[in-house]
């Protein structure tokens, strides 16, 4: 018997029409269950989505449903929120989207759900943790996108600095999805090469490089876009996808997400966004950057805050 590969999406606004289209496009999964208070919404996405198979190389069904019909799902992705108060600090939106996620996390664990929860919502590292509380399901299994966009663009921004393909580029954010994240320049690469040692090389051409500036361009890119256009959703939505595949494709994939700590990086008992292999078994283990002091200072600060709203949250969680 073959089994299709079913993903349930719990939010079907910007983010979440996006992600499902970046999995049928690809021809990442068989069916999508879009879910959502408006339900009218849930289901002119689903339409819309279902409009472009004729243009696609698979074949896939996409429909409406509701917390009922997540039981069987493979995936689900929850990307539920709101835009209409905007706010730099997406630390902000903490209250609220615990209040949202508290309100059908039981729901979804009573249908006998066992799979996979990756978590968009933000603040995300915060969220993710307290998916995991709720539902009760391994750590391994409930995964953040954490800092994989900001590290994408982190890479898009080096690549236009120095005149080199992002393809050939590697380097991460790390720490909270948010304002005090950390780019770890001491580990970046180009093809193996790591980018300190190729500027020393070649001060000529890299000497000008301002890597403080491109920290901060970074951070604050999704607050560009979300100011100019309203939202953000290609990036995110390839982000999951790519996590996607590589549970169903049991990849074995580095990339860096927000993943539980039990020790890694010096601390315990957060979500934080960090490098880390991902399969069939979701996050499979953690990779250690060897990072700098001024690195490990910043790294430090950030698990701060993110412990000191995980606190904050547990108000919220419990009333």
């Amino acid at each position: 018997m073959i089994n299709t590969r079913k993903i349930g999406i719990i939010g079907a606004g910007h983010v979440g029409s996006h992600c499902a289209f970046s999995l049928i496009l690809q021809g990442v999964c068989d069916d999508i269950t879009f879910v959502d208070v408006n339900k009218e919404k849930a289901v002119s996405q689903a339409f819309d989505c279902m409009d472009t198979l004729a243009f696609l190389p698979h074949r896939a069904v996409i429909k409406s449903g509701e917390i009922k019909d997540l039981g069987d799902k493979d995936i689900i992705i929850i990307c539920v929120g709101t835009i209409d108060n905007i706010s730099k600090d997406r630390l902000c939106e903490l209250d609220h989207s615990l209040k949202i996620i508290k309100s059908f996390i039981p729901e979804i664990m009573k249908t006998g759900f066992n799979g996979y929860f990756i978590v968009i919502t933000n603040p995300v590292d915060i969220i993710t943790y307290y998916v995991q509380q709720l539902s009760g399901l391994p750590y391994n299994k409930v995964i953040g996108t954490g800092t994989g966009l900001d590290s994408a663009r982190l890479r898009r921004i080096l690549s236009v600095e120095t005149e080199i393909d992002a393809r050939s580029i590697q380097a991460y954010m790390l720490g909270e999805h948010g304002d005090s994240q950390v780019a770890a320049f001491s580990c970046a690469t180009v093809n193996g090469k790591l980018l300190p040692e190729l500027i020393a090389e070649k001060p000529e051409k890299f000497s000008k490089i301002d890597f403080e500036a491109i920290e901060k361009k970074t951070t604050e890119t999704g607050w560009d876009i979300l100011c100019g256009k309203g939202s953000t959703e290609f990036g995110i939505a390839c982000t999951c996808t790519e996590v996607v595949k590589a549970i169903f494709h049991d990849e074995k994939k580095v990339m860096p997400c927000s993943a539980f700590l039990q020790g890694e990086y010096g601390t315990s008992d957060i979500y934080a966004g960090v490098p880390a292999v991902i399969g069939k078994e979701g996050i499979e283990y953690i990779i250690e950057l060897p990072l700098n002091e001024r690195e490990k200072k910043k790294l430090s600060n950030t698990f701060d805050i993110i412990k000191h709203h995980v606190e904050i949250g547990r108000e919220s969680v419990k009333s």
